[in-house]
């Protein structure tokens, strides 16, 4: 079998768009190149400016090359008899057909394969799928991205890449592929097939290298061999050889030995210090430290020294899952290298988090896909996973666009979970994960998990008296959306969908129909029994239909209404109708009693579906004896248990009667009652806080770079219920020295003369000024340059003329939630085009890490302040109002501060960067409360100019020969 791999360059995607350049490359049975063939083609109309800005392609190198006739002409015998290859070979068989058909000859109906399917079900792993990001990633030589030769050559060998891949694939793995793939999409399931007849053929199989288990080759074997890291005597000698200070001289030398370039610094130094008297003294630690100092190690090194000395378990806890693999990936394998004994960390995340193979196995044999086409393919890429998955976690996962719902229904959860007596139970990814975590020395998870396990008794994190709290800024905020509750459309719809979609679909309706096929007497009573609960969901869901549009229309029409960009995480949604009203006890919507009647009535459908289900299923368990029936059974009483929840949740909602609770609505005028969110949540978490960690822990360890407002700790004190704490002796709080010099490193600019803005989304004359400025400063940069909004309508406001002004010198735009809502895509893509500006809002502000030169300018908008009548604001504003304090002072700015620290931290990320910050928000030098934002940035030079002083002061400060002198 041959392939032909095409790739075409067009004027754009419509159907009017012609082909500008032909590649093609040939190749034999064995995946050799055979024969290459390019050729620009002369198109009938001309090319757009930003097709020539993406592949160089202008009207002179088109001028004399030969029409469309000539060139199909020479491909088409090329083509025939061949597998045509492409990277999303629709697009280029779309135009190769429609412009065969122009010129009179038949469409090319041979079979087509795609690598972008072929990488998504072969690297599972992969978060791009972009040509010139994947080839780079193989290492494969691509010179011209966005050139049809140069793009066919690299697919070319990406494509034998993939297929050297399938060849190391395990039989087992390849037949579930073709099981799964059948011949139905796109000719994938007929190319596995070639493989596995090839493999089928081959006398010798390495079968040692996979545990094989139920038809599945899996790269884990038994959790149940899970040692202990150290014997005995392992323990009693590493306790005895060791002091604090050789341990960390020891360690020092050995990561100098394995890290080129590796040097001491000093706030790291004093970090290990800090971190291991807290160990010793048996108290709390509050310390800030900024970016480069190393605190992952500043912490690790010492809690690994602690924990393993006194046999204590060490629990470090991160905000984001990001950080949690960052330690997996980076610090820990660089401490298993250099510890002088052994050690053991494990990852435990959300039980969400994993694979539950009994429900994946049930899935696949079934094939019981809601979105065919898609569902195969995800399901194709997890078969291939799990060869090569240690701990079947989804971070590992890159799924496509319904990837996400498929992993909803075969991710591991507690209600449906049949431990001892599941198949799977030995290799249950969960159960490894808590297994690891209850034999490991340091236990890495994360701030919801950490709440998670308060709520669930302290039965799922392994017990441990010392925490390490990274990222710890975000504490708090973590505690009131876990300590509360959160509603949605779909917390009843969904669960509803998988017990019974209508009267032929659903788990419910599965079970009935197996239960037809059991021989007992009992089955008929069980079946009219289901058959009787069956009708009731219809109800239900008018029932809920009518709470959700009633819900919407207070949220819409209430006077609690504003628009927020931050309320949607990607930046979307926030002004385009956004609306939240908060609820207060005494005085509710007019017209409330008809939602709390309404809520009655779902109350009432519920319990007619839960209570006759729950005794069914109670019953099945116990009679029958059929390990299918009994799988099914308890997915079905794990998804009933949910509908339970949330029945109790939506009563408390409704009553809206706790005073010591926020309540709120939240929707959006685009999906309307779908989109409608109910929130509960504790106004002060303060003292709770206080009882789950500071007074029941040995020792708490909390870090960020962002913790003091103006060198004080006072404010994270008081969220955090450590307030009173240090006078007492229980905390000491610590603010790190820079490891950075930002005096010569950083320049902060503020434009004197730019119109303070009065709303959140500009008037005319400041968006104006702001797109000319920003125009000039990225001119100058050449791009490199990351601007921060707070408002999403804003950043809409100034992404079309910016992206018109720079167009002319080759500098694109990139906005999130315009050029793609993907936090991770958006950084890519900016670092890999270095002429680039990133419009960002509320996600960018922090996590995002781009060193080096890919950012030389920063530029902040506006100051960050949260709305402050969002509900959870307000509410906390009115309690310290009660106690005298001015809200404004005591909240708003010390969150404003924390997060304009945050996005100034995306500046300088290495002792080598050098930049600007532009801050356009003149309140920081005109208003007294300005201050505090400046005074708490870490000694950069602050100067105020007029706007058309920007440049030439820009100029200076980046030129070599002027670097960093003083003006």
């Amino acid at each position: 079998m041959n392939y032909a791999v095409l790739d075409l360059e067009t004027t754009g995607h419509g159907a009017g768009d012609e082909i500008i350049q032909v590649g093609l490359v040939l190749l034999d049975e064995e995946l050799k190149v055979e024969r290459t063939y390019s050729s620009f083609v002369k198109p009938s109309i001309p090319i757009p400016a930003f097709i020539t800005g993406l592949t160089g392609i202008d009207e002179s190198m088109v001028e004399n090359a030969p029409e469309l006739e000539e060139v199909l002409l020479e491909i088409v015998p090329l083509l025939s008899d061949s597998v045509l290859v492409a990277h999303n070979v629709a697009f280029d068989s779309g135009f190769l057909n429609s412009a065969l058909d122009r010129c009179g000859y038949m469409s090319f109906d041979g079979r087509r394969l795609d690598t972008i399917d072929l990488l998504r079900i072969l690297y599972p792993a992969l978060t791009t799928y972009q040509l010139g990001a994947v080839t780079e990633l193989f290492g494969i030589e691509h010179d011209q991205h966005h050139r049809a030769d140069s793009d066919a050559l690299a697919t070319a060998e990406l494509f034998a890449a993939c297929c050297r891949k399938l060849e190391s694939l395990p039989l087992l793995t390849l037949q579930r592929l073709v099981q799964l793939l059948g011949d139905d999409i796109d000719d994938l399931g007929w190319f596995m097939s070639q493989f596995a007849l090839k493999k089928e053929m081959q006398t010798s199989i390495d079968v040692d290298a996979y545990a094989y288990f139920r038809q599945f080759a899996m790269k884990a074997g038994d959790w149940t061999e899970e040692q202990h890291p150290r014997s005995e005597e392992e323990q009693a000698s590493t306790v005895s050889d060791w002091t604090f200070p050789s341990f960390l001289a020891h360690i020092k030398a050995e990561i100098a030995a394995v890290v080129s370039g590796y040097e001491e610094r000093e706030p790291q130094n004093m970090m290990f210090q800090e971190v291991i008297d807290a160990f010793d003294e048996e108290r709390h630690l509050l310390i800030e430290a900024g970016t480069g100092t190393g605190k992952s190690l500043g912490y690790l090194i010492p809690a690994l020294f602690y924990g393993v000395q006194h046999n204590k378990k060490i629990v470090v806890s991160t905000h984001t899952i990001n950080l949690q693999e960052q330690l997996r990936s980076r610090d820990l394998p660089l401490l298993l290298a250099v510890m002088p004994y052994p050690f053991k960390a494990a990852i435990f995340k959300g039980r969400g988090n994993y694979l539950c193979l009994r429900k994946f196995e049930g899935k696949v044999n079934a094939r019981d896909f809601q979105a065919p086409a898609e569902d195969r393919i995800t399901a194709s890429q997890m078969v291939v996973w799990l060869s090569e998955t240690e701990h079947g976690d989804q971070e590992e996962l890159n799924f496509g666009n319904r990837g996400a719902d498929f992993w909803s229904a075969v991710s591991s959860d507690a209600d449906s979970c049949l431990n001892r007596s599941c198949p799977w139970f030995k290799r249950c990814y969960y159960h490894r994960a808590k297994q690891e975590a209850n034999i490991a020395d340091v236990v890495i998870t994360n701030h919801s998990m950490l709440f998670t396990d308060i709520r669930a008794d302290h039965r799922l994190l392994p017990g441990y008296e010392h925490l390490i709290l990274d990222e710890a800024h975000h504490l708090e905020e973590v505690a009131g959306k876990h300590l509360g509750t959160q509603l949605s459309y779909y917390s009843i719809q969904q669960p509803v969908f998988r017990l019974c979609k209508d009267a032929r679909n659903g788990q419910l309706i599965a079970l009935n129909s197996r239960l037809a096929h059991e021989d007992m007497e009992k089955t008929q009573k069980w079946r009219e029994e289901i058959d009787e609960v069956v009708p009731v969901f219809g109800e239900l869901r008018d029932e809920w239909e009518r709470l959700f549009e009633l819900l919407y229309a207070f949220a819409s029409a209430g006077s609690g209404t504003f628009r927020n960009a931050a309320a949607s995480a990607d930046g979307q949604g926030g002004e385009s109708g956004q609306y939240v009203l908060r609820l207060r006890g005494g005085k509710l919507p007019d017209l409330w009693n008809e939602a709390q009647l309404i809520e009655e009535a779902v109350h009432g459908y519920l319990s007619q579906i839960i209570r006759p289900l729950e005794k069914v299923f109670a019953a099945v368990k116990e009679e029958i004896d059929d390990p299918a029936i009994a799988a099914l059974v308890t997915d079905l009483s794990g998804t009933v248990k949910d509908l339970a929840r949330a029945r109790d949740d939506l009563r408390q909602f409704i009553k809206a009667d706790r005073s010591d609770t926020v309540y709120w609505l939240e929707a959006n005028g685009n999906s309307r009652s779908k989109s409608v969110q109910m929130y509960a949540v504790p106004a002060d978490v303060s003292n709770q806080l206080r009882t789950y960690f500071f007074e029941t822990k040995r020792s708490v360890i909390m870090t960020s770079a962002t913790l003091s407002v103006q060198k004080s700790f006072q404010y994270a004190c008081e969220q955090l219920g450590l307030a009173g704490e240090e006078e007492a002796g229980r905390l000491k709080t610590v603010q790190l020295p820079s490891p950075f010099n930002y005096r010569d490193q950083a320049l902060v600019i503020i434009p004197r003369n730019i119109p303070v803005l009065k709303g959140a989304a500009g008037d005319p004359l400041f968006n104006e000024m702001l797109v000319k400025s920003l125009t000039d400063a990225a001119i100058e940069t050449k791009g490199r340059m990351l601007v921060l909004f707070t408002s999403y309508k804003m950043l809409k406001q100034v992404y079309d003329p910016l992206k018109e002004a720079l167009a002319q010198r080759a500098i694109q735009v990139l906005g999130q939630g315009i050029d793609s809502s993907n936090r991770s895509k958006l950084t890519r893509r900016f670092q890999q085009q270095a002429a680039s500006v990133l419009l960002g809002t509320s996600s960018f502000w922090e996590g995002v890490d781009i060193p080096g030169d890919a950012l030389t300018c920063l530029a902040i908008v506006r100051l960050p302040f949260q709305p402050p009548n969002h509900p959870l604001v307000e509410a906390k504003s009115e309690l310290l109002q009660e106690q005298k304090q001015n809200p404004f002072m005591k909240l708003s700015v010390p969150q404003a501060v924390i997060r304009f620290k945050q996005g100034f931290g995306r500046l300088v990320r290495t002792g080598k960067d050098r930049g600007i910050v532009l801050i356009y928000d003149t309140r920081v030098i005109e208003t007294y409360y300005g201050k505090y934002f400046l005074y708490s940035l870490p000694g950069p030079k602050i100067e105020t100019m007029h706007l058309d002083q920007i440049v030439p002061r820009m100029h200076e400060w980046l030129s070599p020969s002027e670097g960093g002198v003083e003006a």
